[in-house]
């Protein structure tokens, strides 16, 4: 389903990143694991894939352009990197609201311009994945920087999607709702997760490998007819009453 094809994945070395990274080689595709701080992970995810692990902050301007150097023929991006932090608005900081802005919003931004230069060298065509978050959809109290960022995220999709598409570049996003990853460990704990289980009508959190099919499925040709849009990957949590 998408043989031969050169995937870069930003914040591929764990979580949901790191499954999508996985889930595509599995179907053929050739990795390029992009990662901020976590080599070891990162390294370990580009041998099991076969790909390339490259460190970069996509969230400083110039150095995700450097990442992307050489990939002239890039058909997919998948922008998994970003943090899942709360904070009442009369605790938060304008250094809290600016660094959730850059590390989710800033870096979707920057890996998409550069990963359209690439494809439009390549004169290709491509596909875009962003993983953003139901909380972009539909709020969440006391991480409303998160759910501003992810919200965000979703109609910068949009945008990107309508300007692109001239050439053949497809732009979706992917909303999951509590999966089970590394970053959502601590609030999934506190929260209990067979209390938070009950809140998804398939009556279990998700998992990174449930993120992952949908992405590899927007990244491949069975999804031609696809852009700007956002696909939903919950087990049916935002249906709870």
């Amino acid at each position: 389903m998408l043989d031969g094809r050169h995937i870069a994945v930003v914040g591929g070395s764990r979580g949901i990143g790191a499954a999508t990274a996985i889930r595509c080689a599995e179907l053929g595709a050739r990795l390029f694991i992009v990662f901020r701080s976590r080599e070891r992970e990162a390294v370990e995810v580009a041998k099991r894939t076969g790909g390339l692990a490259y460190q970069a902050d996509a969230s400083v301007d110039g150095e995700i352009d450097k990442a992307f150097e050489g990939y002239s023929s890039l058909d997919g991006l998948v922008v998994s990197a970003g943090i899942f932090e709360g904070l009442p608005i009369e605790q938060m900081t304008v250094e809290f609201w600016d660094r959730m802005m850059a590390v989710n919003l800033r870096s979707t931004f920057l890996s998409v311009r550069a990963a359209a230069r690439s494809m439009r060298q390549g004169a290709k065509g491509g596909s875009i994945v962003i993983i953003s978050s139901t909380a972009g959809q539909r709020g969440s109290a006391i991480f409303s920087a998160y759910a501003t960022s992810k919200a965000a995220q979703i109609m910068f999709v949009r945008s990107m999607a309508l300007e692109l598409a001239p050439d053949n570049i497809r732009v979706n996003c992917i909303a999951p709702a509590w999966t089970e990853t590394e970053m959502a460990d601590a609030s999934l704990t506190e929260l209990g997760r067979e209390e938070v289980a009950k809140q998804f009508a398939l009556g279990r959190i998700g998992q990174p490998e449930d993120v992952a099919n949908a992405a590899a499925f927007l990244l491949s040709d069975q999804a031609s007819f696809i852009t700007g849009s956002t696909i939903t990957v919950d087990g049916g949590f935002d249906m709870r009453g």
